[in-house]
C-alpha cells in the first residue's frame, strides 16, 4: 500500500486503491434519528468488525505500517482509547508482538492512576470528560502509537497525549481508522497548547469524503415509535425492514 503524506506529517493510504475503496463501503453510518450521539454522521466501527475481510486488511495496514520501521525506532505500545480503540487496538499489537494498552475514562482502570485535564467531543455533553492511565504500563523508553476509530475535534487524540508525555513515554504516532476533515481535528492538534503536538504524526485510514452514502444504514421507511424496540417483537420488526448484514 502507497501513503502520502496529505499534509506535514499527516500520513493516509491512496484513497482511489481498491483496498480502501472496499473497506470504505463497510464503514457504516447513521443519521441522528438512529443515533446515539446528535452528529448528522455517526460512524458505526460494527461495520468494520462485522466484515472479516474489511477488519483483516484494516488491521494488516496498520501492521506493515509500523513493521516498516527501522529495527529499534518503531513503536512499543499501542495505546487504545475507551472504547473503540480497545476493538482496534489489540490486533495490531499482537500483530507486531508489543503491548496493548487501555487508556480508560475516569476512574475506570485499577491500580494507581494518572488522569488527563477535561477535554470536549465533537457532539454536545453536559461535562467535559477525562481519562486516566495506570502508572507502571508505559515509562520513559515507550515509543506509543494510540489508536481510535475515528479523529473529530482532536480533544480526545490530545487529551492522551498529555497522559503519555506526563510519564515520560514518547508519542510515536496517532492513528485513526476514519477522519472527518470537516471538523479539523488535525488542524486543532497542530494548534493547541501553542503547537506542542506540531511534529506527531498522525496516521489515518479513510476520509469522510471516501465513504459512500450506500454506507448509510439507517433502516428505510421507518414507522416504528422509537429506534429502541421490545424484544418480543424483534423477530417481527426485522423481517419488516432492511438492516445490514
Amino acid at each position: 500500500m502507497k501513503w502520502v503524506e496529505k499534509a506535514p506529517n499527516h500520513w493516509m493510504p491512496e484513497q482511489d486503491s481498491e483496498d480502501i475503496k472496499e473497506m470504505a463501503k463497510t464503514m457504516w453510518w447513521y443519521t441522528e434519528k438512529f443515533s446515539p450521539k446528535d452528529v448528522p454522521k455517526f460512524y458505526d466501527v460494527s461495520g468494520i468488525t462485522e466484515n472479516p475481510k474489511a477488519f483483516r486488511r484494516m488491521i494488516e495496514l496498520f501492521v506493515e505500517r509500523y513493521k516498516a520501521a527501522p529495527e529499534g525506532t518503531g513503536p512499543t505500545h499501542i495505546i487504545g482509547y475507551d472504547a473503540r480503540g480497545f476493538i482496534i487496538g489489540p490486533p495490531i499489537a499482537m500483530g507486531l508482538g508489543i503491548p496493548f494498552v487501555l487508556l480508560r475514562k475516569a476512574g475506570k482502570n485499577p491500580g494507581v492512576l494518572v488522569h488527563s485535564e477535561g477535554y470536549h467531543k465533537e457532539y454536545a455533553e453536559k461535562e467535559p470528560e477525562t481519562q486516566c492511565i495506570r502508572l507502571g504500563s508505559i515509562d520513559e523508553t515507550s515509543r506509543v502509537v494510540l489508536i481510535d476509530d475515528l479523529i473529530a475535534t482532536g480533544g480526545t487524540a490530545v487529551s492522551g497525549f498529555e497522559l503519555v508525555e506526563a510519564v515520560g513515554a514518547k508519542v510515536y504516532e496517532f492513528a485513526a481508522v476514519i477522519e472527518l476533515p470537516f471538523l479539523e481535528g488535525v488542524q486543532k492538534i497542530r494548534e493547541c497548547q501553542g503547537g506542542k503536538f506540531k511534529d506527531v504524526s498522525i496516521c489515518t485510514i479513510v476520509d469522510d469524503s471516501a465513504i459512500p452514502d450506500s454506507a448509510c444504514a439507517d433502516p428505510k421507511d421507518w414507522k416504528e415509535p422509537s429506534r429502541n424496540v421490545a424484544a418480543e417483537s424483534a423477530k417481527e420488526i426485522r423481517a419488516k425492514y432492511d438492516f445490514p448484514r
